[in-house]
This record gives structure tokens, C-alpha cells and sequence, in this order.
């Protein structure tokens, strides 16, 4: 009681004061690394299975025709979640770039009780018709967010995807889960332990030096291409809002839009793919560009890729310390 005659009650607001300053400069100071991730040949092998160019690499080391039949498989199974789960069925002529492109169509009806089968969507080229495309683009954003294939499916079939991602990932000496491994090494980039990306894409942390997100742009279709992240287990790592196809519009705009989102002065990015689309646009961006390459025992593959190497392309570009890519 005394002390709060004596005036000294100004000390506490002073030390708020102070650590809201210093909470603020760190947050100007923070600076923000955008990962920018193709999907089909850096993230995930399934194209060069299919057409058997990744065993093709290991000059006859490879059993070419075993590629192929894991490649079927994942087609068959990508596609059959994406009908039985995410509408693909229904609007697989309607692409579009992200999940929200629509959302200002959506009037947040309450859907739980919505027949998607009786609605009679079709081409989005009205009001009505693009609110019911944005009703289906909501509900499969919850089941991405929410649910997950472990609480869709049952024990049987879970065990059927977990059987066929080890099997890929053996064929493929560990890309599958080392590329997995690496994309939770470059959210968790900074030195301190941060969590894993939220909804809105970020990984929060206040006090670390260094903020790192992931942004998944993919030549594919969307649905089938948020399908991919969830059955190669990516979907805890690159959220719905980072999933982008550049399918219709092509990758340069979808950089573009993320570059605009992003925006700031503390913001860095850098593309990591295998093809040229990507990476005449990020040349056009000024970005840095890292090309995968499925030649084995490469340091631009996985494994192999390393945070030094991202480091490395950092520097160049924005010429700024990496001193969170100091690790192998």
C-alpha cells in the first residue's frame, strides 16, 4: 500500500511499456523467408514414376516397371479421395488458383445440413453457381484444416496409404519423408522452438530473429493437389491458404499474388522446383531459384538439400547474414 502512495506504481506501467517497445522492433526487425515449393518432382515423386524417368536415373539399378505401380496406385487413390472426399467429381472443370478466389461469394450459410448432390452446380459464370462453388471450396477447407485422413477413413484404409507411402519411400530412397523432414526444418528455420504454421500461414514467433512460411504453387489442379498434401503428409506443414495452381494462370501470376500478400520490407523468397515455369518466374520475381534434380547422389534433391545450401541462395540474392541456415 505504501508503495502505491509513494508513486512507485509507475514502475510496472514502465516495464509494460518497455517490453511492448522492444516486442514491437523485434517483430520490424524479424525478417520473413517465404518458401515457395513446386510439388510433382521436388515435394513428391509421381510423374517421373509414372513415365518411369526416375528409375531411368539409376541406370538399370531401378526396377522401372515397380515405379509405375506405385505411381498407378497413387493416381487411383489421389483421385478417388478427391471425388469421395473433395467434390472433385462435381467440379473438376471448375478450377481455380486458391480456395478463396471465391470467398466473397459465400454468405457463411450454415452448411451442415446442405445437400451438395441436389444443388445442381454448375459453370460459375453467376452469382449463384460461383457461391455454390464457395460453399464446396469452404467445406473442403474445414476437412483439410480440421479432420484430417485419419478421422475420414477407416483404420483399414489409413493402414493401406501408410503401407504405400513406406513402400514409395523405400523405392525412392527416403525422398518422400526427407523432403517432408526438410520443408519442417525450413518452418522451424529459426533457432528458437517455434510451432508449426497456423491457419493463417504463419509461423508465430515474436522473439525469434527469423520467420519462415511455406507456399505450396503446383502446375496441378487444386483439389487433386491438396489431396497430394494430405495423403504425403504435408497438410500439418502447408496450409489450405498456402495451396496455389498455377493450372489456368500460370505460375508467375501466382508468385505475384504472393508477393503482394506478403508484402514487407523484411520479406525474403525463394522457389524450389524442377521446372522452367518456375523458374523463368522467379528470374522475372528477382528470387532466388533452387532447381531439384532426380540425378542421384546430387546435393539438389532428397535427401540431400540442406538449410546451408537455401542459405547459400538467400545470401546471394539479398545479400543478408542466413544465420539461421548455419546447420547441415
Amino acid at each position: 500500500m505504501d508503495e502505491l502512495m509513494s508513486g512507485n506504481s509507475t514502475i510496472p506501467n514502465q516495464k509494460m511499456k518497455a517490453s511492448v517497445k522492444d516486442s514491437a522492433k523485434k517483430t520490424l526487425d524479424q525478417i520473413t523467408n517465404v518458401y515457395i515449393w513446386d510439388m510433382d518432382e521436388t515435394l513428391i515423386l509421381l510423374k517421373s514414376l509414372l513415365n518411369g524417368s526416375y528409375a531411368e536415373t539409376f541406370n538399370g539399378l531401378k526396377d522401372i516397371q515397380k515405379g509405375v505401380e506405385i505411381g498407378k496406385m497413387w493416381e487411383k487413390y489421389i483421385l478417388q479421395v478427391a471425388d469421395d472426399i473433395f467434390f472433385y467429381e462435381q467440379i473438376e472443370n471448375y478450377n481455380k488458383p486458391f480456395l478463396d478466389a471465391l470467398s466473397q461469394y459465400d454468405d457463411g450459410r450454415d452448411l451442415s445440413d446442405y445437400d451438395f448432390n441436389q444443388d445442381g452446380c454448375s459453370s460459375p459464370y453467376d452469382d449463384l453457381n460461383k457461391r455454390k462453388l464457395a460453399y464446396r471450396h469452404r467445406i473442403i477447407a474445414d476437412k483439410y484444416k480440421q479432420l484430417g485422413l485419419r478421422n475420414i477413413f477407416d483404420q483399414e484404409m489409413i493402414k493401406l496409404w501408410d503401407d504405400l507411402y513406406n513402400m514409395t519411400d523405400s523405392y525412392t530412397d527416403r525422398w518422400l519423408s526427407s523432403a517432408r523432414a526438410f520443408v519442417e526444418q525450413c518452418s522451424d528455420g529459426n533457432k528458437d522452438s517455434t510451432p508449426l504454421a497456423p491457419a493463417n500461414g504463419f509461423v508465430d514467433s515474436t522473439d525469434a530473429k527469423f520467420q519462415n512460411i511455406s507456399v505450396l504453387v503446383t502446375s496441378g489442379s487444386l483439389i487433386p493437389s491438396l489431396v497430394k498434401c494430405l495423403l504425403f503428409r504435408l497438410d500439418d506443414l502447408i496450409t489450405d491458404g498456402n495451396v496455389y495452381s498455377s493450372w489456368d494462370v500460370g505460375k508467375l501470376q501466382c508468385f505475384s499474388w504472393i508477393k503482394e500478400r506478403f508484402s514487407s520490407p523484411n520479406v525474403r523468397f525463394c522457389v524450389i522446383g524442377d521446372g522452367w515455369e518456375e523458374c523463368e518466374a522467379a528470374q522475372t520475381m528477382r528470387w532466388p531459384f533452387i532447381k531439384i534434380d532426380l540425378q542421384p547422389g546430387g546435393s539438389h534433391r532428397f535427401p540431400g538439400l540442406t538449410l546451408r545450401t537455401v542459405g547459400h541462395y538467400f545470401s546471394i540474392v539479398y545479400g543478408i547474414p542466413d544465420a539461421e541456415n548455419d546447420d547441415e
